[in-house]
């Protein structure tokens, strides 16, 4: 009994180290865990003082991998534009001007009771002799010039709704702008547009960067830095002109370059919406544009129906051609077909000034009203042999076609 009761004893005594040995080592274990997994994490309580380097907080972003929804929603909004341009060039018989396809992308952003506005970039619309968009459905129609800015590269077309079919109107939409201040770098980005010409795609990524400053050359070869937002989602040629989607599906930019080079990959340049809207508002509140628009408008009522094309020095010195004002087209029942002229023909003097770019031309025009008699300058074919000058009696626009 004596023995039973010492054997027991020594054994509940051993039980108890053993207890307090595996307490000690597990403490410690658990304790090194511990400081192991804060100092993996950046949550390491240990006080160095006050200069104290927080960890960073646990991310609460989550991946978005599915914007079919916005793809569905936005893509009705986003249209196609062909643009027809007119580009000199000079052969053995002299020089000849070659009309060029090429792509681009568009946003409808307005409507009124007339007409269908869409934003996109200046330099998918330049030089055009002919502009069309075609819609969601494929359905194609003929667009016009508003205005342009083309320091920002934005422009804005007009198509009339008359031309759109009921079928088009039902299925298309004004697409929401956004406000890209509100962007912050990794929010989610996508981009919807005309890629290579074969039709609307989209593609996804994040924003990259917010006001970035790239600089680029205009066609009259002045240099132009903008304040832009890059992002990693795929650009290809006619991406331009569509828009830059936040996670809510607003417009927070328009497409405007892609930075090519063999070393780079994934740096896409958007225009900020709270730049374009700025634009687009100048632009609409005028309804006339500005300097580089390509078709004269006027507020005086005096038109002369023309569309043209500014021709530099180092241009026509390229070309053999006279500098000033290359007209692209003739509008019919205008006063310019009247007077005889025809596309191809420079225009060198407007009454008693001489003409180098089509916003001369504009702003003579906003002296006048229809039938002033003016005489103007022309160079026939763009040839200085064949200068001449013409009385024209200006017309209005109502008589343009």
């Amino acid at each position: 009994m004596g023995t039973n009761n010492g054997k027991f004893g020594m054994k509940v005594v051993k039980a108890i180290v053993i207890a307090l040995v595996f307490g000690l080592v597990a403490g410690g274990t658990f304790a090194g865990v511990n400081l192991a997994i804060n100092k993996i994490s950046g949550n390491s309580t240990k006080n160095y003082g006050e200069n104290v380097i927080e960890g960073t907080a646990v991310s609460t972003a989550t991946a978005v991998s599915d914007v079919s929804d916005i793809a569905n929603n936005v893509l009705p909004s986003v249209v196609s534009v062909t643009n027809v341009s007119l580009t000199q060039y000079r052969t053995l018989f002299g020089t000849s001007v070659q009309q060029t396809p090429s792509a681009g992308t568009g946003i409808i952003f307005s409507q009124d009771s007339d007409y269908l506005y869409i934003v996109t970039n200046n330099h998918v619309i330049e030089n055009s002799n002919s502009l069309t968009v075609t819609f969601c459905n494929d359905t194609a129609v003929d667009a016009t010039i508003v205005g342009t800015s083309e320091a920002d590269d934005v422009a804005v077309i007009c198509v009339k709704l008359s031309d759109v079919n009921e079928e088009t109107q039902s299925l298309i939409k004004v697409c929401v702008i956004g406000d890209s201040n509100e962007l912050v770098v990794g929010d989610g980005a996508i981009i919807i547009g005309n890629a290579l010409g074969y039709g609307q795609s989209v593609t996804t990524g994040v924003i990259s960067a917010l006001n970035r400053k790239i600089s680029a050359t205009d066609s009259s070869g002045r240099s132009i830095t903008n304040t832009v937002i890059q992002t990693d989602a795929a650009v290809n040629p006619g991406n331009s002109g569509g828009p830059l989607l936040n996670m809510k599906g607003e417009m927070v930019g328009i497409v405007s370059a892609k930075l090519s080079n063999t070393s780079v990959e994934g740096m896409g340049y958007a225009i900020p919406s709270s730049t374009v809207t700025a634009i687009i508002n100048e632009i609409m509140n005028s309804k006339d544009g500005n300097a580089s628009s390509n078709s004269e408008q006027s507020s005086g009522g005096a038109y002369l129906g023309i569309a043209g094309m500014d021709i530099s020095q180092s241009t026509a010195k390229q070309y053999g051609i006279s500098t000033g004002v290359y007209i692209t087209k003739v509008y019919t029942g205008g006063a310019a077909e009247k007077a005889g002229l025809s596309q191809g023909d420079v225009i060198t003097g407007f009454d008693d000034t001489t003409i180098t770019s089509m916003s001369q031309i504009k702003n003579i025009l906003a002296t006048h009203n229809a039938g002033d008699k003016v005489k103007i300058t022309i160079d026939k074919g763009g040839s200085k042999a064949k200068s001449t000058q013409l009385e024209i009696t200006l017309g209005s626009q109502s008589g343009l076609q």
